[in-house]
């Protein structure tokens, strides 16, 4: 990671202390070319979240549907948890290659394509008719989903002025706490007034109105340009699926069977020469699909870490809850969402909040408090999960939805605070490829709890399971929470 900006530009203290916004702005409008051709702020944000939004949306969607989805395509468990894991794999094992393909072709360029496949593939999706066909459509949705997060995020750091930036992310993560807001009540409104088919069907309209708003709003910018390290993505890719397949399969073929060990030991063997690939290719001046030198930045390093931890304990947990209020309470999917609203909508309010608070207080109080109130949040319902009322569950649904509007903008304003400017994608795409790892993860490991305690998709038998499985959800946030105490309190680009 380089930690010298260009020789040209000002020490600038991009968390707890800030230059005056005037001279900040002044500053980046002389030194940024085009500057004077910035769109305005509401434009860029609305240009480059309404994608993001869109696949946030859709994977919840997609998660708050699947009781509906199971009865109409008889998958099995494991098929059940391919429907989500098909998508966050294919996203996380190709987001690093948009990110590259973007600093190469034309960051702008890319975005549009990654909006065109996911669209394409929600098509697919509402046209499958068996588990397989859903299963290898989502797939294509994730690589499509893999140019739109990273991409917007960093499309949204070339377009805005430095002094404005903390601001804008908080917005974004707002948008992106709305997609998480919106998840379970769209999919429940679409499914119970239409059909499952039809949560794949409102992508078409809005990917309409995204991709000319997209190419009139935001600019196009370039990073840093070399070849794909397919070798790289093959071995990362074959390493993090192999885990996750190996996980999944434990509870049915037995911890100790050959098949799950060679699966699990594999995966280690191939991401330690993953590792070791890219440290190589680093040393021989190429372009690494990862570059291990931006670890040298404690932010980026710490922020990766807990959100790694943050994302396979709370969306694990998110997977189980959601499937709790239709399967043992036998709610329909609206009246599901309806009940998640007081967690799902508390991140659309507080995270433009903590992207706001976020110079005054510093990222590392926001993220500490938000993450230690989600491992409480998990904590409280393992407590209550079996045979709770719902009265019981909203205490500990707000303290999760707080937590998580205090997460997102810290941490995304943490991945990049010590980054150059030519490394905004990489780094962000590395950010969303962890967090994503964490999410296969998380749901393959918390189901696997879930089921070695008992668990099943059964009314009488889901809540055996669910306690164990929330205990090591609240275990995995609290690492996080922990990891978050590392963060620096000030981060600083020095100049040259």
């Amino acid at each position: 990671m380089s930690t010298t900006a260009a020789p040209d530009r000002p020490p600038t203290l991009a968390t707890d202390d800030a230059l005056p916004a005037d001279l900040t702005t002044a500053i980046d409008d002389a030194r940024t070319p085009g500057a004077r051709r910035r769109r305005p702020l509401a434009l860029v944000l609305v240009a480059a979240s309404l994608p993001m939004f869109m696949a946030t949306l859709d994977n919840l969607v997609v998660t708050g549907a699947l009781p509906v989805i199971a009865r109409a395509l008889r998958p099995s468990v494991e098929q059940l948890q391919w429907f989500v894991n098909a998508y966050t794999l294919a996203f996380a094992t190709l987001m690093l290659v948009a990110a590259s393909l973007g600093d190469r072709f034309g960051r702008r360029r890319v975005f549009v394509v990654g909006i065109a496949v996911f669209t394409l593939a929600s098509v697919a999706c509402a046209l499958a008719d068996t588990p397989s066909a859903l299963i290898a459509a989502r797939a294509v949705q994730g690589a499509g989903a893999a140019a739109i997060m990273p991409l917007s995020l960093a499309l949204i750091a070339d377009a805005v002025p430095r002094a404005r930036r903390s601001l804008a992310i908080g917005i974004w993560g707002g948008v992106s706490g709305l997609g998480v807001a919106l998840g379970p009540l769209v999919g429940g409104a679409v499914v119970e007034g239409m059909s499952w088919e039809a949560i794949f069907w409102i992508n078409v309209p809005v990917a309409l109105v995204a991709v000319p708003l997209v190419l009139v709003a935001l600019r196009e910018s370039f990073g840093r340009r070399g070849p794909i390290d397919l070798v790289g993505l093959a071995l990362a890719g074959t390493g993090v699926f192999a885990g996750v397949w190996g996980i999944i399969r434990g509870n049915e073929d037995g911890w100790t069977s050959a098949v799950v060990l060679s699966l699990l030991a594999g995966s280690v063997l191939l991401l330690a020469a993953f590792v070791a690939w890219e440290q190589r290719v680093a040393r021989r001046g190429g372009s690494p699909l990862v570059p291990l030198r931006l670890f040298r930045s404690r932010s980026f390093a710490v922020a990766n870490v807990s959100g790694f931890a943050f994302s396979l304990g709370m969306f694990g947990a998110v997977f189980l809850l959601i499937q709790y209020f239709q399967i043992a309470e036998g709610l329909s999917p609206l009246e599901a969402g309806i009940r998640t609203l007081p967690w799902t909508a508390a991140p659309m309010l507080v995270a433009p909040v903590a992207g706001m608070l976020a110079p005054r207080l510093g990222i590392r109080t926001l993220l500490v408090t938000g993450l230690t109130l989600q491992t409480l949040a998990l904590a409280w319902l393992a407590i209550v999960s079996s045979g709770a009322t719902y009265a019981q569950l909203v205490p500990a649904f707000v303290l999760a939805g707080i937590g998580m509007g205090l997460t997102f903008a810290p941490s995304a304003t943490a991945v990049l605070v010590d980054m150059d400017e030519s490394d905004n994608a990489t780094a962000s795409s590395t950010n969303s490829t962890l967090r994503e790892v964490g999410v296969a993860l998380g749901v393959a490991v918390l189901v696997a709890v879930f089921q070695a305690a008992g668990g099943a998709l059964t009314p009488d038998l889901f809540t055996a399971g669910l306690p164990a499985a929330l205990w090591v959800g609240a275990a995995s946030v609290g690492v996080g929470a922990v990891a978050a105490t590392f963060l620096p309190r000030r981060s600083a680009r020095p100049t040259a």
